[in-house]
């Protein structure tokens, strides 16, 4: 599992910061532990302040990764500890490499069965999780198995009869795996549920709890996401045992390097704007948000039909379908992707420029996810969002509950400004 860029050094054989110079032998599996401390010694500048085992601090080094993140400083620690963890930060903020590396620390690759389990809401972000951790693993000899819908068991069972260290998985397939006896929980010790809001609400809820109640009522917990509604804290207390909550960057209302610009717009006048804009995009990719499956999809398909290069991410594609677009998306081949909300979860492309609402989202949660696609790691973004007249109560509803008041400018004056400039 490689990143774009990871993907094309591997491709054209360059040697990159990614890799081990040439003049050093491959590891392999009966090498890994020998090679680890001179790995560690190359790499004692990497999370200094953290006690951390030869190899991970190794692998953290090849990630081009040096010094932790708000989140991962205060979060590491205490999971090392044994604490369990309630912990938000904003997306890009770095909360996969917060749980994976302790859960790394605390898998023992001599043993042969599933003790670390993380669960997420969307096939994308199992991916993206599964990266990171693989990167991780690489030389410890610890195995990664993803579990998702939208493909065949079969791989998934062979992969869990050779021996699984650690399961990456969506409620729904993970909890087939527990039904059809090809999954075992009773050795887990450490437990993720990423973005915990989503995965504790009603459309997960029963399934995550079902799939908890196979695991050891002695486990470590973590609960991570970018947004923790009041109701999460008092949902989790059957789930975790004095747990430490750690906030960086929890106010919502903060995002310096997102800048939003947001319109009043009649309805049909949406498409002519989204193009419009469009036709101003400069390299970097756009997100484009829409409501529906069926709107995303025929949106898509419009935009095509006027030459523009999207694609189309919603819930109805099938799981080689949707990787598909998400290669074309992450290569630049496809630099417009129009999705449902399944994208605002998760979804890490590096350098996403513009993130468009073209339709409103229900909740504040689901907007402040959508814009934490762009503005990540500190880097500029910007938001556009359309309001139409039936938005008026939704739209004043998120602002309320963001406890925030944007600027909102009618479109049609702005495309006569522009008109005039030109």
């Amino acid at each position: 599992m490689y990143c774009s860029e990871c993907w094309k050094t591997r491709r054209s054989g360059e040697t990159s910061a990614h890799r081990a110079p040439a003049a050093d032998p491959p590891a392999t599996e009966e090498t890994a532990e020998e090679t680890a401390p001179d790995h560690a010694g190359a790499h004692a500048e990497v999370f200094p302040e953290i006690d951390l085992k030869p190899a991970t601090r190794a692998a953290i080094g090849r990630m081009n990764i040096v010094k932790p993140t708000p989140i991962q400083e205060r979060s590491i620690p205490c999971l090392l500890d044994g604490r369990d963890l309630i912990g938000q930060a904003r997306t890009g903020s770095g909360k996969t490499l917060a749980y994976a590396v302790p859960m790394v620390e605390r898998c023992d690759p001599s043993e042969r069965a599933v003790q670390a389990l993380v669960l997420v809401p969307t096939r994308e972000l199992a991916i993206q999780v599964a990266s990171v951790v693989e990167n991780l693993v690489a030389r410890q000899r610890l195995r990664v198995t993803l579990l998702y819908g939208g493909r065949s068991l079969r791989p998934e069972q062979a992969a869990l009869r050779d021996g699984a260290h650690i399961i990456i998985g969506t409620p729904g397939r993970t909890l087939d795996h527990l039904r059809q006896r090809t999954l075992d929980l009773s050795a887990v010790r450490f437990l993720v549920l990423d973005e915990a809001d989503e995965m504790l609400d009603l459309g997960f809820a029963k399934d995550v709890d079902a799939i908890l109640s196979r695991t050891p009522s002695g486990r470590q917990t973590a609960l991570l996401s970018a947004t923790m509604p009041e109701w999460v804290a008092g949902t989790s207390k059957k789930h975790l045992k004095d747990p430490v909550t750690v906030e960086v960057d929890a106010d919502l209302r903060a995002l310096p390097t997102v800048e939003h610009r947001v319109y009043s717009i009649q309805k049909v006048d949406k498409m002519s704007a989204l193009r419009t804009l469009l036709d101003q995009r400069g390299d970097a990719p756009i997100l484009v948000f829409g409501k529906t499956k069926r709107g995303v999809k025929q949106l898509a398909q419009k935009l095509e039909m006027f030459g523009y290069p999207a694609g189309a991410l919603q819930g109805n594609l099938s799981q080689p379908a949707r990787e598909r677009v998400m290669r074309g998306f992450r290569s630049g081949d496809v630099p417009i992707l129009v999705a449902t909300n399944v994208a605002a979860r998760g979804l890490d492309v590096a350098g996403i420029a513009q993130v468009i609402n073209f339709d409103l989202p229900d909740s504040e949660e689901l907007f402040t996810h959508r814009v934490g696609r762009t503005g990540r790691m500190g880097q500029d973004g910007e938001v556009i969002t359309f309001i139409t007249p039936d938005d008026g109560r939704k739209w004043r509803e998120i602002q309320r509950n963001l406890g925030h008041r944007f600027t909102v400018r009618s479109w049609n004056k702005e495309a006569k400004r522009a008109q005039l400039k030109q």
